[in-house]
């Protein structure tokens, strides 16, 4: 009867602080979900979006000038340490 009982509360204990931490997980996430701290990083998250689109549309538009105008530089480097 012994052993039982200790199978028994070693199963519960193993079963509670697994939910304990489910429970704190979700809460926490919960906290974070609805905090206004949040809002902060959706702002930057969508300045950094628009200053990705913008590159690659400036890149798309003026590739040719920007390969030109980058070997231009680097061939002048490459004069320079020669």
């Amino acid at each position: 009867m012994q052993n039982t009982t200790a199978i028994q509360t070693t199963g519960e204990g193993r079963k509670n602080p697994t939910m304990k931490r489910l429970a704190n997980a979700f809460s926490g996430t919960k906290r974070l979900l609805c905090s206004k701290s949040g809002d902060q990083m959706t702002g930057w998250l969508i300045v950094v979006l628009v200053v990705v689109v913008v590159g690659a549309v400036f890149m798309t538009l003026y590739q040719g000038s920007i390969t030109d105008i980058w070997n231009s530089i680097v061939t002048k480097i490459t004069g320079q340490l020669s």
